[in-house]
């Protein structure tokens, strides 16, 4: 069974229409491949899903050196608001983009609906996307 990535698209675009603050999403593969996304206009899909990559990348060696376990979350604040890469499933993380004044107990709560959301429709396994 492939995933919807219909679907995927959706649910993206409703949590970023309905959840205040967040201004962008993008489900990426640990690969640097789009899933999905609902980012703001202007920002490049892919050079969005490359950029995650790297960084959970680059995070899981860290938290490998300086021996902190599996990475769940990785968080780059800005004066401009928050980019928050979250582990999603094994194959999928999710970047969420949420402006200044998110609070980031509420957005990491939101992060954490949207991830039990979207992981079912992740079951369908990634090697045979749907587009």
């Amino acid at each position: 069974m492939a995933i919807n990535a219909a679907k995927l698209q959706a649910t993206l675009q409703k949590f970023v229409a309905d959840v205040s603050n967040v201004q962008g999403a993008a489900l990426v593969s640990p690969d640097g491949l789009t899933l999905a996304a609902a980012l703001p206009v202007g920002m490049d899909d892919e050079r969005v899903a490359a950029m995650s990559a790297a960084m959970l990348s680059l995070g899981e060696r860290i938290g490998r050196e300086l021996s902190r376990g599996q990475i769940e979350r990785i968080l780059v604040e800005g004066t401009n608001g928050y980019g928050i890469l979250t582990s999603c499933t094994d194959e999928a993380v999710l970047l969420v983009l949420a402006d200044a004044a998110a609070k980031q107990g509420i957005i990491n709560l939101e992060i954490k609906n949207i991830i039990a959301e979207l992981q079912p429709q992740l079951t369908g396994g990634l090697q045979s996307v749907s587009v």
